[in-house]
């Protein structure tokens, strides 16, 4: 399966992933026909107006009663609470899930467990496959992915084109599932591929194994680059960011850098925990490692403010258009639809709602505040690429749900859903004019 997802399909259309996408669009279209799911509010005998109330009603109920919890005003709050609790379900539509996620970040906060809870959905393991599978619904289901690892591996291959060595420091690897393609792409280059060398970096697991997936990551990279016949050597590191100096990347200057990091900076915290801030250390220590180009994803969001009810109404935005891109392009039942709400989108919201100080790590900023912050820390934005701007419109447009954005502003890459920007990607090189 992973081969089946992972690599490319040199620009003919990917099966699986095509024809993942078509049964999600019949079990959409189904359900939609059905009615509301078992175990929802909403029985078949409900009208449509009723529903949409009930859909306005949620999100109101959920500000009102933020608005309590900030005021720890635990009557009001616990009335809320339980309207919230019948109108809402994991298993409904959208709407409902939604509501129910962010009740149960509600319920934490007002408990004081939030932080524990965090920790506890962090600490489970989840499998590759398991990540594998969700990975490859929402390459089927939305293009936020797909588009993004186009975009950084594209400008990889271009500022590599006759590089005999290349070096990727990827900042958040997780899974590496970005890689294999790239690994594919670079053994079918004229002249045969360079030698590959990645570093990846990401935070240790909780327990007794920090480095086990890190390193089973490692393992699954080598094996794509034996199959494809590219040189390839391997770089772990499990450690904060702040932490690593920049001897430990073993920087050589015959190699081609690269600096990849897709929309984990955002868990990095800012001036607002600490001074001298991680997120401005490891920007300033990425510009002195002078790589020939930084990638930089970011989740444009505006729910890291320091005042709840304000952070509160900002994630509530976000995350309704992440459910609701789900709820038009999933099936409700599908088993990885409830992975990623659950694990991923509940997980983040859980943080932002319920966390405080340094264990609030879900601190997005918009792609124009980060754009301000790497130009302060000695960045010059590259153009976009016209072809990789014209394939990536191609491709949102005539394969995935005619609500999903995409779009360019300032050099930045956007992707969204209904007009909300969601995902933005753009590249940097060092400036050392000014400095």
């Amino acid at each position: 399966m992973f081969d089946m997802v992972l690599l490319c399909s040199q620009g003919k259309p990917n099966n699986a992933i095509s024809s993942l996408r078509e049964r999600l669009q019949d079990g959409v279209s189904k359900s939609s026909k059905n009615g509301p799911s078992k175990g929802t509010s909403g029985g078949k005998s409900r009208g449509k107006r009723q529903v949409k109330k009930d859909v306005v009603d949620l999100r109101t109920l959920l500000i009102h009663c933020a608005q309590a919890v900030a005021a720890d005003d635990r009557r009001s709050t616990g009335e809320l609470l339980k309207q919230i609790r019948q109108h809402s379900s994991p298993y409904g539509d959208g709407s409902q899930r939604l509501a129910h996620c962010f009740a149960d970040g509600l319920e934490a906060r007002l408990a004081g467990t939030g932080s524990q809870i965090y920790h506890s959905i962090m600490a489970k393991r989840q499998s590759a496959t398991a990540i594998l599978k969700a990975y490859h619904l929402y390459l089927a289901a939305c293009p936020f992915k797909k588009i993004s690892h186009f975009f950084a591996n594209q400008t990889i291959l271009d500022v590599a084109e006759n590089a005999t060595r290349l070096h990727i420091i990827d900042f958040g690897i997780y899974f590496g599932f970005q890689w294999p393609c790239l690994i594919q792409r670079l053994s079918l280059r004229p002249g045969g591929p360079p030698k590959l060398r990645i570093t990846g970096i990401d935070v240790p697991q909780p327990g007794f194994r920090p480095n086990e997936r890190i390193e089973e990551t490692g393992r699954r990279l080598a094996e794509y680059a034996k199959m494809f016949k590219v040189e390839f050597e391997y770089h772990p590191i499990a450690s904060k960011w702040e932490a690593i100096q920049i001897a430990d990347l073993k920087i050589d200057r015959d190699e081609v850098l690269v600096v990849n990091c897709l929309y984990r900076f955002r868990n990095l915290v800012d001036e607002t925990v600490v001074v001298d801030s991680p997120r401005n250390t490891v920007l300033n220590n990425i510009r002195k490692l002078n790589p020939d180009v930084f990638i930089h994803g970011v989740i444009n969001g505006a729910f890291s403010a320091p005042f709840f009810v304000t952070r509160f109404r900002e994630a509530l935005f976000h995350f309704s258009a992440l459910f609701d891109m789900l709820e038009a392009n999933v099936p409700r039942e599908h088993p990885e639809r409830l992975l990623i709400e659950r694990e991923i989108f509940g997980r983040d919201a859980m943080n932002v709602i319920a966390c405080e100080g340094s264990e609030r790590v879900e601190r997005p900023e918009t792609y124009k505040q980060w754009q301000v912050r790497n130009l302060r820390a000695g960045f010059m934005q590259l153009p976009l690429n016209p072809n990789i701007m014209k394939k990536s419109r191609n491709k949102v447009r005539s394969t995935y749900h005619k609500d999903f954005v995409i779009d360019e502003d300032s050099r930045w890459l956007l992707q969204g859903w209904k007009g909300r920007i969601i995902y933005c990607m753009s590249a940097w090189r060092p400036n050392w004019i000014d400095y």
